[in-house]
């Protein structure tokens, strides 16, 4: 019963997480930024980046279930500086898109989400789902809802990503989506400053 309970946790912990505002500025951006604004192209971006995380979730967090073994508070504030960086970078690539009129088209490679996956992952926004793993006393049981947790995550990106290409695909979102770029941008802009800034402590910072 207890090995149910751990079980369900992680599910829903793993499909909450993709709801986080720093994956949602990140997706964002990076299915916007696709040459197909469909959703099976959506879908495949979203699950190599959320594979790409959850390679990272998983490396990194294995260490903290079995032996509480946490990287140093500088690496920490270093992986979630680039996470904020990362955003800045897929907002400021969405714009200067838009400003071209998305005359010049790029299609984002299952790799390049993949990577970008795996910087995302090294990010803390996962930190309270670690905190309640390490309570967990049996290590194998551990290392199995670290998985799940892991692979929810992977899935729920993928519905994420999926419905958002969707509603990129909707022809009334096609006719205004030269309005739509620059918000998206622009917020994905402001939110890396402010997550990279806040990953420094120069700012309140709540993730």
């Amino acid at each position: 019963m207890s090995l149910l309970v751990v079980a369900g946790i992680s599910i829903l912990l793993g499909l909450r997480h993709a709801t986080d505002p720093d994956h949602l500025a990140a997706v964002t951006t990076m299915i916007a930024s696709g040459k197909e604004r469909a959703a099976h192209h959506a879908a495949r971006l979203g699950l190599t980046w959320g594979l790409g995380h959850a390679t990272s979730l998983f490396a990194f967090g294995l260490p903290v279930v079995l032996y509480s073994a946490y990287l140093p508070e500088s690496v920490q504030r270093g992986a979630e500086t680039s996470v904020g960086l990362l955003i800045v970078v897929l907002g400021a690539l969405l714009l200067v898109r838009w400003r071209r009129g998305f005359r010049h088209v790029q299609t984002r490679t299952g790799l390049q989400a993949y990577g970008i996956g795996l910087v995302h992952g090294m990010g803390g926004t996962a930190g309270v789902g670690l905190l309640l793993l390490t309570t967990i006393d049996s290590a194998p049981v551990a290392a199995c809802a670290l998985a799940i947790f892991a692979l929810c995550t992977a899935a729920s990106m993928t519905v994420l990503s999926t419905g958002f290409g969707f509603a990129l695909s909707r022809r009334a979102v096609r006719r205004c989506f030269h309005r739509l770029a620059p918000i998206f941008g622009v917020g994905s802009l402001a939110f890396g400053v402010w997550y990279a800034l806040g990953a420094q402590g120069v700012v309140p910072y709540v993730f």
